[in-house]
């Protein structure tokens, strides 16, 4: 039998072309996204549907019609599927911190940055405003993934006061000013979240208005009351 492979009359193996491997490699990774959006789309239907703890991981895979295996692929967790999607926002959230401009005041960097998700939320594809949207209301009525928000919220605030350390040329180690800052500012856009859900406000759009104030308000405050 001929080691040629039929077609092949040179003899030589033949191997994708780079152009064809990058498509390859694209197609892979949009099925995966899909894949990945689809169980994220049917975890949050059945958590609002079931409510969050009611919920299996098998009920989830078989409206998707994957296997558990492929569910434990994209998460580790049934929380995951949630604190996931946010992670996304935080990683946007940190990139336009670091873009903004260095003049520019901390606090003000920080709102600005956050103005960017919001924006980019509200008027980007109408199926992620609406998965984030699902997302609050799944948090809003789940205490245990309220409080895995609040650990969201430590490693951000860490995160984001090195950053403002960085931009400010102070050390974090030994200067707490940073901590106190984006504590303050995440403890303001916080009241600002708790305030949309307690209205039933989940729009993107209406919720970063509704931020804007908070920290207008928040601004006055450390004017006015400190």
């Amino acid at each position: 039998m001929s080691a040629v492979p039929a077609g092949d009359p040179s003899g030589h193996t033949r191997h994708p072309a780079p152009e064809q491997g990058r498509a390859l490699a694209g197609l892979r990774e949009r099925k995966k996204q899909r894949t990945r959006l689809a169980l994220i789309d049917a975890a949050l239907d059945l958590f609002l549907a079931k409510g969050y703890e009611a919920t299996t991981i098998d009920e989830i895979v078989a409206a998707v019609e994957v296997s558990q295996r492929t569910f434990f692929r994209y998460f580790g967790t049934k929380e995951d599927v949630v604190t996931s999607f946010l992670s996304e926002h935080d990683r946007v959230m940190s990139e336009a911190l670091a873009a903004r401009p260095p003049e520019e005041r901390p606090f003000t960097a920080l709102f600005e940055s956050l103005r960017v998700v919001l924006h980019t939320i509200a008027e980007g594809d109408p199926a992620d405003g609406a998965r984030w949207r699902r997302v609050r209301q799944v948090i809003e009525a789940t205490p245990s993934l309220m409080a895995a928000q609040m650990a969201r919220y430590s490693e951000s605030t860490e995160a984001l006061a090195v950053e403002i350390a960085r931009r400010e040329g102070v050390d974090l180690e030994n200067d707490p000013r940073p901590r106190i800052l984006v504590a303050f500012y995440l403890a303001t856009v916080k009241v600002a979240f708790e305030e949309c859900a307690r209205r039933e406000i989940w729009d993107a759009g209406t919720v970063a208005a509704r931020v804007e104030q908070a920290v207008t308000l928040a601004a006055q405050t450390m004017r006015d009351w400190v």
